[in-house]
């Protein structure tokens, strides 16, 4: 049931009387395609979250991670990000097949600013492409192509204000919900929690590449 609100805001009009449109560098930034700040941004980031959108309109972010770099840029305009061992819903593959709009957005560890992108993505299983992205003598069993029609880099507010890498703020673990407990908690299953925690360990241990 959706929330009943008061003062919903619903058009460009009463957005912009609310927040004006900021005139300084934020405004003028994007770009259409990846530059040498962004190509050196890429390189060292181990880990992207990939946005998209479903013939249902529901959205789905997918993280993706691996050693720094391991996102490919071809070129200004094409994107490469290999698709590693995972649970096979396939999210985002199925989104792209009706949908190939996607968005990016890359973090460094302990670095503020971030980087996002955002484009069309085709799902391909080239050999040759693969090959370049093979861990271990395996190759992935398909590679993400991404088309980029906007890049920009984002300010660090948020991660200043969340603390994200102030390690001596992080918050206590103790009583963190884990997956295994949300897969007790949502699946009809006859395993205890302590076996489902050992397949989620085991996974991780032996299914990386």
């Amino acid at each position: 049931m959706p929330m009943s609100l008061t003062n919903p805001i619903t058009t460009h009009e009463q957005l912009r009387a609310i927040l004006e449109p900021w005139h300084g560098n934020a405004s003028a930034k994007d770009l259409g395609h990846i530059n040498e700040v962004g190509r050196a941004f890429i390189a060292r980031s181990p880990y992207v979250m990939v946005s998209t959108v479903g013939a249902d309109g529901r959205h789905d972010i997918s993280p993706k991670g691996d050693a720094p770099g391991f996102v490919e840029v071809v070129d200004d305009h094409t994107l490469i990000i290999p698709d590693r061992l995972g649970n096979h819903r396939l999210d985002s593959f199925e989104n792209l097949l009706v949908n190939p709009g996607l968005g990016l957005f890359f973090l460094i560890p302990g670095f503020k600013e971030t980087l996002r992108v955002s484009g069309t993505g085709q799902i391909a299983a080239d050999e040759d492409i693969r090959a370049r992205h093979a861990v271990n003598g395996k190759l992935p069993d398909l590679v993400l192509v991404v088309t980029v029609q906007q890049a920009f880099m984002h300010c660090s507010k948020s991660s200043t204000r969340s603390r994200i890498w102030a390690p001596e703020m992080w918050p206590d673990l103790d009583g963190v919900p884990s997956l295994a407990d949300w897969v007790k908690a949502s699946v009809e299953t006859a395993e205890s929690l302590e076996q489902v925690q050992a397949n989620h360990d085991s996974d991780a241990a032996t299914r990386m590449y």
